[in-house]
């Protein structure tokens, strides 16, 4: 990954008793989204161990114009007008990769 690379990120509260419902439909939607939608590549939720309703989604995007495309789609609006319901708190974001680090061969 070069470094700049544009992502969007979610956190996420889930309400208590709804994770699963959650976990589904920003599967649905995440699918739907990097096979429909022009720049979206990936994308990622992660569930905190300690608090299951706690979740941050992420995904690379190739440029902030196709991001800002995605989000004024209806399908993008009705996805999260939906996990705003089972949300307590929702904070997205652009983020852009300034460091990061690759693994070490410790072979030698």
């Amino acid at each position: 990954m070069a470094k700049n690379e544009l992502y969007t990120v979610g956190v996420w509260k889930v309400k208590n008793g709804r994770e699963k419902e959650f976990i589904l439909a920003w599967a649905e939607f995440a699918d739907w989204s990097t096979e429909n939608v022009p720049g979206s590549m990936t994308a990622r939720l992660l569930q905190d161990e300690s608090q299951p309703g706690r979740m941050i989604s992420f995904g690379p995007w190739e440029n902030a114009e196709d991001v800002a495309r995605w989000r004024a789609m209806p399908e993008f609006r009705l996805f999260f007008t939906k996990a705003k319901e089972m949300c307590e708190e929702v904070s997205p974001a652009n983020m852009r990769l300034v460091a990061e680090t690759a693994p070490v061969d410790r072979s030698l």
